[in-house]
């Protein structure tokens, strides 16, 4: 099995040239950072945020059932009422600071996402110039279609499969990315809704009160 493993990725090395290795190794790190951005980026219950926080503050700390924190807008809920049953003045400081924590864990791995992104075709279109490369040193040694890998046919095929393996990594990666982004800014756009809301004096006055 092992063996098997290992001839077929001798294969693919050699069908794209040298390039193939870094752009199988960005394949590996695009999709784990996408992975980890999936996991991370999830809203949690679907109702709006005014509804959530009334909810959650008749809740008085009970969280179950539906209630259960689920995703980043609940957690941020449900610290953020915590905080403003603690802090009556500079609330906002402090829900700056515990709702920064969110904002750094959705934006990991976007500049790493999109640097793969842009960096996968460039790095297809070196596997390319050397295909072509090889493909006019096989026109100076008239060695036409060679059987052997080389040759006319081995140099195009190089560079039409590095070119397709990286587009094949740049697209996914890209149109990925950017969904995920959009979801990542929606849920900051939220919550400073969240912060709004608890800061203002019909939500934090009444917390501390209670």
């Amino acid at each position: 099995m092992l063996q098997s493993f290992i001839n077929e990725w001798h294969a693919f090395v050699q069908q794209g040239g040298f390039v193939m290795i870094p752009l199988a190794v960005a394949v590996l790190i695009l999709w784990y950072a996408i992975g980890y951005r999936y996991a991370v980026i999830k809203r949690g219950n679907p109702r709006s945020v005014r509804r959530l926080i009334r909810r959650y503050r008749e809740a008085n700390g009970q969280y179950q059932g539906e209630l259960q924190p689920s995703g980043i807008i609940d957690s941020a809920i449900v610290q953020g009422l915590e905080l403003a049953k603690t802090y009556d003045k500079n609330l906002r400081r402090y829900l700056d600071d515990a709702f920064s924590n969110y904002v750094r864990d959705m934006g990991k791995y976007s500049r790493l996402i999109m640097t793969i992104v842009a960096a996968a075709p460039l790095t297809g279109l070196l596997g390319t110039v050397a295909g072509m490369i090889e493909t006019f040193d096989s026109l100076m040694d008239a060695n036409l279609f060679s059987q052997g890998g080389g040759g006319i046919a081995g140099g195009i095929s190089q560079a039409l499969f590095t070119t397709q393996m990286g587009l094949v990594v740049a697209i996914p990666g890209l149109i990925l990315g950017r969904a995920l982004d959009r979801r990542a800014d929606r849920i900051e756009r939220e919550l400073e809704q969240i912060k709004d809301m608890l800061c203002s004096q019909d939500v934090s006055h009444n917390e501390v009160e209670s």
